[in-house]
């Protein structure tokens, strides 16, 4: 009996190995960024059997076979759509700035979504601001309301937002919301839903799972796109979920949540309205191909803008917000503000933002004192002294959790959306994020970066590098833990 049991012993040691050498194997002839790959490998040795585990279930970008088939599917006539657009009004490549025409033709090659001219955008600065003005322009529509977000949270404003969205559907307005399942679960357990379906609005949940499919597709892929769309004429995007701040995270230990939304008109509606199409398809089979824009453009000196709409995620071409922020990068020549309450960059952005510093130019980075992941902001300051020592300035916002998403490059253009600077959002969840080509635009955008600044800590090299032995150790830590956050 006794040799029986080793025997067992030996065969499950055995198997144990088969196993270990075969997900080895997978890991390493996955093409991708090698610190991801060797993050991987030591969570797989280090944690017996749970590594392997942790693998399958966030290891692999996987759809899920229905959605993978549908996007497929779908990929013919959302790129016919997409052609269309060079055909539209407001494609106007001669009206580009120097630093927008290269961004605009990677995007177009990749994506086939071109830079259109002739919008008018506007930034909304404070919660109580955005939602009152997605409420003035709910309550002014007339034929559709278009709702996508990673967190619908009750209370508050938010709650007047969904009342007005039942009065819009009573009075015939179609009405249709896509949430991510994760992100909005405190939405789903309330009693919204059933509200707002009895009114006739449709609601999806996005990317759910179920305990018995979780092995089928990759648990913590995420919806992670803010866009709204009212009569296919006016646009909202940016960093802020439905949320207000007063009743969201209260106990965090953070501050309230600080945030920008971009409210645009013009053709680049349409681009975003495409985009939830997309997305809408993907979740539930139904097609709505939006409208084309329409209307001449006329170009003079105050609708010469480009707005380049760039998503990102499952079925888009790989790493393209990375591509184009980095490209913007190394095209600076006078300056690059960014700000992101997640701050975990890849090697090449890391590389790119020391570069740049090294070169003269002026780098700022500001991103929130506290944060409410914890493995995040240690793996962010383990990026600190580095970044530190080649003359990057980094400022630590004492105002609230600092979450929205923007980067100024010279003054001329910027990126503001919903892309954190860290791997999760640059290579896997489904994101949107525009390259504004407006000078006055950016400027607006510049005011509010300085107020920010206003608001914030700038760190000293010396005085950082006195900070506790452990407080070092921790941030090497998560440091080689970082390309997976």
């Amino acid at each position: 009996m006794e040799q029986f049991y080793q025997v067992l012993a030996w065969v499950a040691v055995f198997a144990y190995w088969l196993i270990v050498a075969g997900v080895t194997i997978r890991v390493v002839s996955k093409r991708r960024v090698v610190g991801v790959s060797l993050a991987w490998l030591m969570i797989i040795y280090i944690i017996p059997i749970g590594g392997i585990v942790f693998y399958f279930l966030f290891g692999e970008l996987t759809l899920g076979k229905k959605r993978a088939e549908r996007a497929k599917e779908m990929l013919a006539p959302f790129a016919d759509w997409f052609r269309h657009l060079s055909d539209c009004p407001g494609h106007q490549p001669q009206l580009m700035s120097r630093n927008a025409r290269p961004i605009s033709e990677l995007c177009e090659k990749r994506l086939g979504i071109p830079g259109l001219s002739g919008n008018s955008l506007s930034i909304q600065d404070s919660p109580a601001k955005i939602l009152r003005s997605l409420i003035d322009d709910i309550e002014q529509a007339t034929e559709s309301v278009h709702f996508e977000f990673y967190i619908w949270h009750p209370g508050g404003l938010a709650d007047e937002v969904a009342i007005t969205l039942i009065n819009a559907a009573k009075r015939g307005v179609s009405v249709k919301i896509l949430l991510d399942s994760a992100g909005s679960m405190r939405f789903f357990r309330s009693h919204w839903p059933k509200l707002m379906r009895h009114a006739g609005i449709e609601i999806i949940e996005a990317l759910a799972v179920t305990p018995l499919r979780v092995f089928l597709r990759r648990l913590d892929l995420r919806q992670h796109r803010k866009i709204v769309v009212i009569d296919s004429k006016i646009a909202y995007t940016g960093s802020m979920n439905l949320v207000d701040p007063e009743h969201f995270k209260v106990d965090a230990g953070v501050g309230q949540w600080v945030d920008v939304m971009v409210r645009l008109t013009g053709p680049a509606v349409s681009v975003l309205n495409g985009i939830q199409a997309w997305d809408w398809e993907v979740e539930t089979g139904e097609r709505f191909l939006p409208p084309l824009p329409t209307g001449e453009i006329k170009p003079s000196a105050e609708n010469t803008d480009t707005v380049q709409v760039i998503p990102s995620g499952p079925g888009m071409p790989d790493e393209i917000i990375h591509q184009v922020l980095l490209l913007s990068i190394y095209q600076a020549q006078e300056s690059v503000v960014i700000t992101t309450p997640y701050f975990v960059p890849s090697e090449h952005l890391q590389h790119a933002l020391k570069g740049a510093s090294q070169r003269g130019i002026s780098v700022h980075i500001i991103v929130p004192d506290k944060n409410d992941s914890v493995m995040v902001e240690w793996a962010s300051r383990s990026f600190f002294s580095e970044l530190l020592s080649a003359g990057v300035k980094i400022h630590r916002f004492q105002g609230g959790l600092l979450h929205t998403k923007s980067v100024i490059i010279d003054d001329s253009h910027c990126l503001i959306g919903t892309v954190n600077l860290d791997m999760r959002s640059l290579w896997l969840n489904f994101e949107v994020t525009m390259v504004v080509d407006d000078p006055e635009f950016t400027q607006q955008l510049s005011w509010l970066q300085q107020e920010y600044i206003k608001g914030s800590t700038c760190l000293d090299e010396k005085e950082w590098a006195q900070r506790p032995a452990l407080n070092k150790l921790i941030e090497q830590l998560f440091y080689m833990f970082s390309p997976l956050l």
